[in-house]
């Protein structure tokens, strides 16, 4: 008896598996189709000028350096405790249009910030990683790709990453970025990065790989913003991180399959980050990870 009712439900099973498979299919041509709206990236446009003018703001003045440094007292000193213990300590934010909510027709804003600390790194060791973009595809594996370092002119440069997403289907893109770093001090610095291109890969590695228009592909990623801050302090350096991305908003119905790429990957690439960067730092100067 119990072998039958084993079999009916492993029957049922793979009938399910089936179907859902069946719809995979049926559906991720449709998913690819999406294209970026100009209400969109005007949207997306005017919340980056004002997060912008916030982190300005920041930094010209005399207050704390780090997001950290800024958290009510108590949180602050359970993350300082945190990243002391090798943890990457991440939040979401958002940016708000004189106290209200900024609405992003045909796509979503991802904003999350986070921090990391390593141990016995000096600020320019966590600098010369960074900036060592044609190495990335090593350290960061398997997030990033490919990397190679375009162009470069003092403290400004452009790079080229081919990215790796999987969350249910894998997408593939190829994003340039514009980098600028800039010293503050001795034991601070900071660096801004915006993406001037992102194409969607399709058949990556394959004789057909071929790249989708801009703009019009599975919205995965339209657009992404990043805020470092460099801190030397403590017997170490910490690394602050803000992101700030440009997605698809999630069609009625293909919830299941876009949503999760569209909402936790931006959460989860900002972490791997971090949680890379501190790893490789530290066996860069030859340090155990506690």
């Amino acid at each position: 008896m119990l072998r039958q009712v084993e079999g009916k439900v492993g029957q049922a099973g793979r009938r399910v598996t089936a179907i859902i498979l069946a719809v995979t299919g049926a559906f991720v041509p449709n998913a690819a189709a999406a294209e970026l709206q100009q209400q969109t990236l005007d949207a997306f446009n005017h919340y980056v000028s004002l997060a912008e003018a916030q982190t300005d703001a920041e930094l010209g003045s005399s207050g704390p350096f780090l997001w950290i440094e800024r958290l009510p007292e108590n949180r602050r000193a359970a993350a300082l405790a945190e990243l002391q213990a090798g943890q990457v300590v991440i939040g979401r934010t958002e940016t708000l249009d004189q106290g209200r909510h900024i609405s992003v027709p045909g796509g979503m804003i991802h904003h999350w910030i986070g921090t990391v600390f390593i141990p016995g790194a000096t600020l320019t060791q966590t600098l010369s990683l960074e900036e060592d973009y044609d190495h990335h595809q090593e350290y960061f594996r398997p997030d990033v790709v490919r990397s190679k370092t375009l162009r470069r002119n003092n403290n400004d440069f452009l790079v080229l990453l081919r990215l790796r997403k999987k969350k249910i289907i894998t997408v593939i893109l190829d994003t340039d970025h514009e980098v600028h770093y800039a010293m503050v001090s001795q034991t601070q610095a900071w660096s801004r990065s915006r993406t001037t291109r992102i194409q969607q890969v399709e058949d990556a590695g394959q004789p057909g790989e071929h790249l989708l228009p801009e703009g019009r592909d599975g919205g995965f990623l339209w657009r992404m913003n990043t805020y470092w801050r460099f801190e030397e302090k403590d017997g170490g350096t910490y690394v602050e991180c803000q992101s700030i991305s440009l997605t698809r908003d999630i069609p009625i119905g293909l919830g299941w399959m876009i949503g999760p790429l569209v909402t936790s990957i931006p959460r989860e690439s900002l972490s791997f980050t971090l949680a890379t960067t501190r790893s490789v730092l530290l066996q860069r100067i030859g340090k155990q990870a506690p």
